[in-house]
């Protein structure tokens, strides 16, 4: 029985690390598509403002190839 539960008790903890592994990973796949949605946006918005010139356009302050690169070092680390 001991063994049993020592035997179960390292596969949870297996299971916890692969679950925070694949939590961070989903945190930053989120980020990444929020900054690929936010540069469309900003596309967009450039494009309208063309046909419109009194629409502002907003410009985020950090492109979207600097945001997947930073959660690319991230992922490696």
């Amino acid at each position: 029985m001991e063994k049993e539960n020592s035997e179960l008790y390292l596969r949870n903890c297996q299971i916890i690390r692969e679950n925070e592994r694949l939590r961070k990973k989903a945190q930053r796949l989120n980020q990444e598509n929020q900054a690929l949605l936010s540069e469309l946006k900003r596309k967009l918005a450039a494009k309208n403002a063309k046909r419109k010139p009194e629409f502002e356009v907003d410009m985020g302050s950090s492109s979207v190839s600097d945001q997947i690169e930073a959660n690319k070092r991230q992922a490696l680390e």
